[in-house]
């Protein structure tokens, strides 16, 4: 399902890749961050929403990295180049993410930053809706998110825009060694 998934997220111009472990993880985020130029500075800065991915790889193998902060505020989302986020599940027919964001971390990181990372077990994703809604309950979850592709709208005179009501990037990374949430 991850070829399906990553055609579709693809042709709605996301970014996929899949890594093996989280340690794989760590790096391609490290990575990514130091090519954008993530530093202490408004504007440039990268927010990390709490989630699964760092309760299993701990902050502090990623302290002391300029420019990244594990406060996620409004303020300083809105000031973020880059903001990094766990997602529940991806649908493999749409190439949509989907997560519950109750937590208002994982909204603002996910929404209001240029470039969203979103980090995303392999094991969870699902052939379809149909799937996904047999593994949650709409009724039990406060904010269902469901994300597919950057933001784009077409509002303004019919011509497409890409970042106006969100990131410009989707940055979606895979880990095979991150357990899947039991929901």
């Amino acid at each position: 399902m991850y070829e399906q998934f990553k055609a579709r997220a693809v042709g709605v111009g996301a970014e996929v890749h899949r890594v093996t472990t989280c340690s794989d993880a760590v790096e391609f985020v490290l990575s990514f961050l130091k090519q954008e130029g993530i530093a202490d500075h408004p504007g440039i800065y990268a927010v990390w929403a709490q989630g699964p991915f760092l309760d299993a790889v701990g902050r502090e193998v990623l302290r002391g990295v300029p420019g990244l902060s594990f406060e996620v505020t409004r303020e300083r989302a809105a000031q973020a180049k880059v903001g990094i986020s766990d997602m529940s599940f991806a649908v493999a027919d749409t190439g949509s993410l989907v997560q519950d964001q109750a937590a208002a971390d994982q909204r603002l990181a996910s929404a209001l930053t240029g470039i969203h990372i979103a980090l995303v077990p392999t094991s969870n994703i699902l052939a379809d809706k149909t799937s996904l809604f047999s593994r949650i309950n709409p009724a039990n979850s406060r904010f269902i998110a469901f994300i597919t592709g950057p933001s784009r709208t077409a509002d303004i005179e019919r011509v497409l825009t890409i970042g106006v009501h969100g990131p410009e990037r989707l940055i979606i990374l895979f880990v095979d060694e991150l357990g899947g949430e039991k929901r």
